[in-house]
């Protein structure tokens, strides 16, 4: 499954030669630290949206500036390797920035799909898709699924045990 891992020119070189052949790229992004039946569901969904599903993952520092130093609880390859062994999604690629709008730039994806905890216009990468003739899918939020409320429990739990 770490082949589905791909530098960010080589991700645009596929990427290009695939939009020849007319397929539909989707795009999605975020730090998917501690991989929960949120993420696999709207995976699964946003594979829907088109031919070829592309998640773009923060890397271990830019989780952090994001998510503060506790984070990633996963160092950025393995859960870049656990996203690529899901069937729906076709390629990874690490980032480095804060936001994904450089790789959105690069690739310029055909859907741009973001969960419900954002709108269409907070969209980083919106402008980029829409004014190439693409379109942005909020996809809904599934109801507690979060990395958050994970190690929440975990916590719980384990300081019960404790």
């Amino acid at each position: 499954m770490r082949r589905k891992i791909k530098a960010k020119k080589e991700l645009r070189r596929i990427i290009a030669d695939l939009k020849t052949k007319r397929k539909r790229i989707v795009f999605t992004n975020g730090c998917f630290d501690l991989l929960h039946i949120g993420h696999v569901r709207y995976l699964e969904k946003a594979k829907t949206l088109g031919d070829v599903l592309v998640v773009g993952v923060n890397s271990d520092s830019s989780v952090r500036k994001l998510k503060g130093r506790r984070r990633p609880i996963l160092p950025e390859q393995e859960r870049a390797e656990i996203l690529s062994g899901l069937g729906c999604v076709d390629y990874v690629a690490l980032f480095d920035e804060i936001d994904p709008l450089k790789l959105i730039t690069s690739l310029k994806p055909d859907v741009l799909v973001k969960g419900g905890d954002w709108t269409k216009e907070q969209t980083v990468g919106k402008e980029v898709v829409e004014r190439s003739g693409g379109e942005v899918v909020i996809l809904p939020f599934v109801k507690g699924a979060s990395t958050s409320n994970l190690i929440e429990t975990i916590l719980k739990k384990y300081e019960k045990s404790a």
